[in-house]
This record gives structure tokens, sequence and C-alpha cells, in this order.
């Protein structure tokens, strides 16, 4: 996937554009899928789910972009995809970590349509 978002402001610290960087990648890759039965299933090392390839595909690209357009190249990054069913339920995500309140810090986008809901997470920790 050749990367097409913007090139803003993708500094750990900077959380309000961290966000739209995010949203903007969710919605771009998103906004045309439909979640279905058919989509998750897959034997285990034998052949991927459609739905776990595109946790993993949006996270390495999440993580590539970051990388790419932070002039910050002390920070690691690590990226979280969840992507489920729409039903009307209620989910809660979590997270925790250790790391130093100074300096890491992380940013949060959330995409949903009809039949999918998406969350995702990039966590710029700083490598001392």
């Amino acid at each position: 996937m050749e990367n097409t978002v913007g090139s803003g402001s993708t500094d750990p610290s900077d959380k309000q554009n961290s966000y739209a960087f995010l949203n903007q990648i969710l919605k771009e890759r998103l906004a045309n899928e439909q979640y279905s039965a058919e989509k998750t299933h897959g034997k285990f090392n034998d052949q991927r789910a459609y739905f776990v390839e595109q946790c993993i595909a949006l996270a390495d690209e999440i993580k590539h972009s970051l990388k790419k357009n932070s002039p910050l190249s002390r920070y690691r990054y690590l990226v979280q995809v969840v992507i489920g069913e729409q039903r009307g339920q209620g989910v809660k995500v979590a997270y925790r970590c250790y790391w130093d309140p100074d300096a890491d810090n992380y940013a949060e986008a959330t995409f949903m349509n009809d039949s999918l809901f998406c969350v995702a997470a990039a966590f710029g920790v700083y490598s001392y």
C-alpha cells in the first residue's frame, strides 16, 4: 500500500494532529468495507482471515507513516488495531503501559460504519 496520508506532524506529544492522522487513515482504508462472518474465519498458521490481515496492514501502515513523518528519531512506535462487527453493542478497549509520562504519549481513533467498528491506538515511546 502506498501512503496517501498527508505528512502533518506526527510528534507523539502533538495528540490533536496524531488523532487526525489516525482518523484519516481509518476513513480512507475502511470507508467501503463491510463486515461479514466469512471474512473472519481462517485456520491458525494456515490461512489468516481477511480482517486479521486488515488489522496487520493498518497497524503496519500507521507505524510506517509515523516513523517516516516524525522528526523525532528517538521515538519507537507501537500500534494496536482492533476490528469487530458493529451491532450497536458497547466495546471497551484498554491499554496498560509502563512509560515516562513526561516523554511518552499516545493517540487513539475510532471508525464506525453500519457493519464494523475499528479502534486504532498509536503509542510513541521515547528510547533513552
